[in-house]
């Protein structure tokens, strides 16, 4: 069972469900020479606990990190413009996010079911759908 990948510097780019379900997948090193990773990609990965970004990604695709339980935080490079729908949904022990400056658009369900997230800071003139975070998430503007 896989544990542990390290994306090669000659990928650029990451396929649709490319690592669905990989259930024992606990960790993922991202070289800056991949530009696109498809929705879906690491959906389910039950395990996963760390995951860097690359500051090569502008869109973070639907779906991208749904249902990965263990994931308890996640930066969001500079880089990044849009968020997608259901992109970190059911992250049940994802515990903050910082949204920065550069992102100007999140749809709906990005950050639903995310039981254990209590505070996200977000630019504060960034428009989102009520249902982009869980009710009773506390929404701080910078």
């Amino acid at each position: 069972m896989v544990k542990s990948i390290t994306i090669p510097d000659s990928v650029t780019e990451i396929g649709d469900n490319a690592f669905y379900k990989c259930t024992g997948l606990t960790s993922v090193v991202i070289p800056d020479s991949v530009t696109k990773i498809g929705g879906g990609a690491f959906s389910d990965c039950e395990k996963l606990a760390f995951i860097t970004i690359p500051s090569s990604i502008t869109s973070i695709s639907s779906y991208l990190f749904s249902g990965c339980t263990k994931l308890t935080s996640v930066v969001i490079p500079d880089s990044v413009t849009e968020i997608g729908g259901g992109a970190f949904q059911c992250c049940s022990s994802l515990e903050s996010v910082t949204i920065p400056n550069s992102v100007t658009s999140i749809e709906k369900y990005a950050f639903a079911s995310c039981s254990s997230l209590k505070s996200v800071s977000i630019p504060k003139n960034l428009e989102y759908p009520s249902s982009a975070f869980p009710e009773d998430t506390t929404i701080n503007l910078h």
